[in-house]
């Protein structure tokens, strides 16, 4: 099974910009992997905010599309969320999922990380 961890978060003023990090080990050939990028905050469902397939597709929930780019890097088994114009309401706790089904990964069902705080406050 694949693991995953989660890093890159932190304080930042609205406006401002974070380059998440999650970083893959374990479990088959990184590149099969589709990714998805999900948030939880306080009192909130978790919800899928980026995906991005093994054939590098991406998707995006409306509310961060233009502001957020969901990237990868094969070699590295890693890949990247970056934040930019970010607002109040981006604050959570910032998780990837991991499946080779894409499906899987919409609905939450793969591996998940630790997860990462991003609060946006100033």
């Amino acid at each position: 099974q694949v693991r995953l961890v989660e890093s890159g978060g932190g304080l930042v003023q609205p406006g401002g910009s974070l380059r998440l990090s999650c970083a893959a080990s374990g479990g088959a050939r990184f590149s099969i992997y589709s990714m998805g990028w999900y948030r939880q905050a306080p009192g909130k469902q978790r919800e899928m905010v980026a995906l991005i397939t093994s054939g590098n597709v991406t998707d995006y929930q409306d509310s961060v599309k233009g502001r957020f780019t969901a990237s990868r890097d094969n070699i590295k088994k890693t890949v990247y969320l970056q934040m930019n114009a970010l607002r109040p309401e981006d604050t959570a706790v910032y998780y990837c999922n991991a499946d080779i089904n894409v499906q899987t990964v919409k609905r939450g069902g793969g591996s998940w990380g630790q997860g990462t705080q991003v609060t946006v406050s100033s």
